[in-house]
C-alpha cells in the first residue's frame, strides 16, 4: 500500500511536499534485521483485497482508512484510458490476454512463482506537526512476532529509499505514470 502524507498548509492540488510511509522490520529470507518497504499483508478472511489492505494499513502503522478511501493502482493501470491523453492505452486486451484470465496485478516474480500482489494508494492531508509524529514510530502485532518501526521519505525519494522493494518501485511507477496521464 502506498500511503502518501502531505502537509494541508500545501495546496490540495500539488505534488510538493508529498511523504511515503515505509515499513522497517526484519526480513529473515532477505538476510534484513531492518528491510525497508512499503506496508503489505496477505489475502485472510476479510475477504477482499481492498479490506486486507485496510487491515494491514491499520496493523503496521496505525493509520484507519476504509477500504472505500484506498485506490487501486494495478486495476486503474490496466483498465483502458478513457482520457484519450494516450491513444495507445485505450486498445482493449488482446483475446488471449482475456483468456488468460490474469487479476489485474503485479507479478514480482512471474518467472518462479504465482504470486501477484494488487497495490492500493491511499492519500491523506494531516497537521504538518502531525507529520513529524509518524518518523520512528513502534508498531505491528507483537504478539504475531512483528516489529515495526516508521519511516517517513519524501514521494519523490521513495525510489531510492524502497529501491529493494519491489512492492515499493511498482506502486511508485504505476504512480507517477498515472498521475502524468491525469488519471489520479
Amino acid at each position: 500500500m502506498l500511503l502518501i502524507l502531505q502537509p494541508d498548509d500545501v495546496p490540495a492540488d500539488s505534488e510538493t511536499d508529498k511523504h511515503v510511509l515505509l515499513t522497517i522490520q526484519p526480513r529473515i529470507p532477505a538476510g534484513s534485521l531492518a528491510f525497508a518497504e512499503l506496508p503489505a499483508g496477505m489475502l485472510d478472511d476479510s475477504g477482499s483485497f481492498g479490506g486486507a489492505a485496510a487491515e494491514e494499513i491499520a496493523q503496521e502503522t496505525g493509520l484507519e482508512v476504509d477500504a472505500d478511501a484506498l485506490t487501486d493502482l494495478t486495476a486503474l493501470a490496466l483498465s483502458p484510458n478513457t482520457n484519450n491523453k494516450t491513444p495507445a492505452a485505450t486498445t482493449k486486451p488482446t483475446d488471449d490476454e482475456e483468456e488468460e484470465g490474469l487479476i489485474p496485478a503485479m507479478f514480482p516474480s512471474a518467472g518462479g512463482c504465482d504470486e501477484f500482489v494488487p497495490l492500493f494508494l491511499h492519500q491523506r492531508r494531516v497537521a504538518r506537526a502531525e507529520l513529524a509524529d509518524w518518523q520512528g514510530r513502534l508498531t505491528g502485532l507483537r504478539d504475531q512476532g512483528e516489529k515495526i518501526t516508521l519511516r517517513l521519505v519524501r514521494l519523490d525519494e521513495l525510489w531510492r529509499e524502497g529501491a529493494r522493494d519491489s512492492k515499493a518501485l511498482a506502486a511508485w511507477a504505476l504512480y507517477e505514470g498515472l498521475r502524468r496521464e491525469g488519471r489520479l
